[in-house]
């Protein structure tokens, strides 16, 4: 692994939130402000019991409360305050959002046939939230990271956000194409390493869950 310049690089943990029962269901949340069932409460807390000893500077979180609670139960093991930042919320996908993936298909059947092809500058039919397209949310996402990689040169950050932006970080990180399928796993509660280090993201580990029993859901929130 490259040498890490301990005084210019940012180490970002890049956690996904535990589940809440729209994970279990499968339904689409977004930018619906939904909290973690018991389950992603026992998860938030073996992550955070799983975090105690390691070195982290500053703790930012999505504003929604389902990543919101996962940070704090990070936060309360080293007595540290918790930020939020609206930039690290999940992809807005505007009517699709509380549907079930085969309610969207019979709902919208045209806006879901471009979704399900990777369109990534594909308009989503409006809802409660106006919908934004996956280059547009992995532009907003990108962004947020850089800016508080570029803020915390020399310290270890840890972002709590949603599958999607992890998703988007992975894909920059590799420099996969927005258009490709996504054949990685994004684990509820996991912790994903990466440095950032003049400008540029890298990888450094993906999808530990070594700290929760049993195997967590993979699928997008």
């Amino acid at each position: 692994m490259p040498v890490i310049n301990e005084q210019t690089a940012t180490i970002i943990l890049l956690i996904r939130h535990g589940e809440t029962a729209w994970n279990a269901e499968k339904r689409l949340q977004g930018h619906l402000d939904i909290a973690l069932n018991a389950e992603g409460e026992r998860q938030a807390a073996l992550l955070g019991a799983a975090l105690a000893a390691e070195r982290i500077d500053h703790i930012v979180s999505s504003d929604l409360q389902r990543a919101r609670q996962t940070a704090e139960a990070i936060a309360r093991s080293r007595a540290a305050q918790v930020g939020t930042d609206p930039a690290l919320r999940e992809r807005c996908y505007g009517g699709f959002e509380g549907l079930l993936y085969s309610e969207i298909a019979a709902r919208f059947p045209l806006e879901f046939a471009a979704w399900q092809a990777r369109d990534v500058d594909a308009v989503l039919p409006p809802g409660k939230n106006a919908g934004e397209s996956f280059r547009a949310f992995y532009e907003r996402t990108t962004g947020a990271i850089a800016a508080h990689a570029a803020a915390h040169r020399g310290k270890t950050i840890a972002l709590v956000a949603h599958g999607g932006v992890l998703e988007c970080a992975y894909r920059q990180a590799l420099g996969l194409s927005l258009e490709t399928p996504r054949d990685f796993k994004v684990l509820n509660a996991s912790v994903n390493r990466f440095v950032v280090e003049q400008g540029a993201l890298r990888l450094l580990s993906w999808g530990e869950v070594g700290h929760l029993q049993p195997a967590v859901l993979d699928d997008l929130s």
